[in-house]
């Protein structure tokens, strides 16, 4: 049996696509309504598809986290990783068309990687995962900064930015974003994906370690896997932002605790064992769209880090109130 076997003796939990879905969802169509109203651009179909084309970096950091938060960890290295990311990329580029596409395979490469230390040195080592990837975010941001002086070199090529600033025509939607076709196959691989047997495998780990151990599977192998996948959606948020916002040292600063606001937003519980990866992906988009709002309307910027800071201690008190009745009733 491998790492990432399906334990033979146990069924497994499937997650429901009901699993916090239905209330990101309605709060989301509220606000897709009221986007309507507030934005001459929402008027038509090409405003809700600049807003996925905006949203698309921060729903595929949300496939990623989710994968992590419902195996019962976190990973705050994702906004210093999209950050070297696109440093890297600028700096090997260096307008170079011809380096394009191995440097776009070297990201990939890297995201995997980054992945891979944060979840060997959690479930080998057995330091919290909290602070693994606190630490590969200093560690991240202090080689950036080493590297640039606060300043990056170089320059992406065209072919790279393709992806995360153009698009194709369609009769009546107008331009559709390569991004958001990016976006629609990650989300199809990631829901197949969940209703696999790994997938199944990786929400019971979040929910009863011991009962996946009594059962053959491997919890270490999943969790690594885990923050495997949240580095690799990071390389690609990359390069959608390379594309979209261009070269900065600042591109994923604060992408940490958005993904994760946009997580809890879409009712996947902290501590793991629950949660939609389709409701993490609606979170991330309602997220934005609130934003979007809040900006139409004038509204200080500073109230978007008050609203995240909110919807994060609500979700920790929600999953610390499950809990608490959860054990009251197994004493009961």
């Amino acid at each position: 049996m491998t790492l990432t076997d399906t334990p033979p003796t146990r069924r497994l939990p499937r997650p429901q696509l009901t699993d916090g879905t239905g209330p990101v969802l309605a709060v989301l169509a509220i606000l897709l309504v009221a986007l309507a109203f507030v934005g001459p651009a929402y008027s038509d179909p090409s405003g809700y598809l600049a807003l996925l084309k905006r949203a698309a970096p921060l729903m595929i950091l949300a496939i990623g986290q989710y994968f992590v938060i419902v195996s019962g960890g976190f990973d705050l290295s994702v906004g210093s990783l999209v950050t070297a990311e696109v440093v890297i990329a600028a700096r090997l580029l260096d307008g170079d068309e011809s380096a394009t596409l191995w440097v776009i395979l070297l990201l990939l490469v890297l995201g995997a990687l980054v992945g891979l230390v944060n979840g060997l040195i959690t479930t080998r080592l057995l330091v919290p995962s909290f602070i693994v990837t606190l630490g590969m975010l200093l560690v991240l941001d202090g080689a950036v900064f080493l590297w640039t002086g606060g300043a990056p070199r170089g320059s992406l090529t065209d072919a790279f930015r393709t992806v995360g600033r153009e698009g194709f025509e369609v009769p009546l939607l107008g331009q559709v974003p390569w991004s958001v076709l990016l976006l629609a196959a990650i989300v199809v691989a990631a829901v197949l994906f969940m209703r696999g047997g790994r997938g199944r495998t990786l929400v019971a780990v979040g929910d009863n370690e011991t009962a996946v151990r009594l059962g053959g599977g491997s919890v270490e192998g999943m969790r690594t896997l885990a923050f495997v996948l949240s580095g690799v959606s990071a390389a690609v948020a990359a390069i959608l932002l390379g594309g979209f916002a261009g070269v900065s040292a600042q591109v994923g600063e604060g992408l940490e605790f958005q993904v994760i606001t946009a997580v809890v937003l879409g009712g996947v519980v902290l501590g793991g064992g629950r949660g939609s990866v389709v409701a993490a992906m609606a979170g991330a988009l309602t997220l934005e769209a609130l934003f979007s709002l809040l900006n139409l309307l004038g509204v200080s910027g500073g109230l978007e880090s008050a609203v995240q800071g909110v919807i994060i201690i609500a979700a920790v008190a929600y999953a610390a109130l499950g809990r608490s009745k959860f054990r009251r009733r197994r004493t009961t």
